[in-house]
């Protein structure tokens, strides 16, 4: 079986789990549960507004809602914890369930709603909402809101911080759904502060304090022992210059030793002549005598222009 279907399987069969508690321990008070499954078998932790009616008399009602357990959901040897609410008015599932048999019972919806929100409210919460939406009044169904207080609806503070509950009202015209949001006192939401007056700086500072604007300048270092390691790194830095100097000097008399050692001799003509063709000799040759023609015509034309110059003058 995939990852997804499992998980889509396991939140149905919770979804089932949640809605027969509700359904057999209402009267109780059900506040909610959590499902855990250990080797051990399924843990079941339940809240309830009366403990004792939930266990029943010498554990008799525990022992059924066990085996019915087995028998519709088909789990391993369910193991039920039930723990007692400290504070009903705190519990949005609890809530949601009085006010809804608060309207069945034919209050009018805005005395029962402002008289829970204020209950919310004296309990300790930071904030409440409470919302009816259905026919609460006549044949056209509407929404009425009550709130109190401070509340969240989006984001991350208002799944896991929101304690949220659902309640149903069955009515003659109709059904009226009761939705209930309360943040409880202990709560810490994320844009909380504190504002200290009259109170010396020192005094607001956290003694766990890494390091203190007194430290921070403390390890600055003044101007004279900058510039001393001004200095100190320029004194570094000198005898490297002059390694590389040495280093430079070595390597250009190294060179002249190796010229020195190996002369270059110049080649003679009979190793020329060795080298090219007869042609090659033959047309180098060509070309000198040539040359040789061409200078001396030169000089002939200079010797005639100036024996002109003579005999004109």
């Amino acid at each position: 079986m995939a990852d997804e279907q499992q998980f889509i399987e396991d939140g149905l069969q919770r979804t089932q789990i949640d809605e027969f508690f509700a359904e057999e321990l209402g009267r109780a008070g059900y506040g909610g549960m959590d499902v855990a499954k250990t080797p051990m078998g399924t843990q079941i932790v339940l809240s309830a507004e009366k403990p004792g009616m939930v266990i029943g008399k010498g554990g008799k009602n525990i022992r059924k809602i066990t085996t019915q357990l087995e028998e519709r959901f088909n789990l391993d040897d369910p193991q039920i914890d039930v723990q007692e609410v400290d504070e009903p008015d705190l519990n949005a599932r609890i809530v949601a369930d009085r006010l809804a048999n608060a309207l069945e019972r034919g209050w009018y919806f805005r005395k029962a709603g402002h008289t829970t929100i204020d209950r919310i409210m004296e309990a300790g919460a930071l904030g409440a909402e409470i919302v009816l939406s259905g026919k609460v009044t006549g044949a056209r169904s509407r929404v009425e809101k009550f709130n109190r207080g401070y509340i969240k609806h989006n984001g991350e503070p208002a799944e896991n911080i929101v304690d949220s509950g659902v309640g149903v009202a069955v009515m003659k015209l109709g059904t009226i759904g009761v939705q209930v949001r309360i943040i409880p006192p202990d709560a810490q939401l994320p844009d909380d502060f504190e504002v200290y007056e009259d109170v010396e700086i020192e005094d607001a500072i956290a003694d766990d304090a890494d390091e203190t604007v007194e430290d921070l300048l403390e390890g600055e270092p003044d101007e004279e022992s900058a510039d001393e390691a001004e200095d100190s790194e320029d004194a570094s830095e000198e005898p490297d210059e002059e390694v590389i100097e040495e280093e430079a000097v070595d390597e250009t008399e190294a060179d002249a030793e190796d010229f020195d050692e190996e002369p270059v001799e110049t080649p003679s003509d009979d190793d020329i002549e060795e080298e090219f063709d007869e042609d090659t000799i033959e047309e180098i040759e060509a070309s000198v005598e040539e040359m040789e023609d061409a200078a001396d015509e030169a000089d002939a034309d200079e010797a005639d222009a100036a024996d002109e110059e003579e005999t004109e003058e």
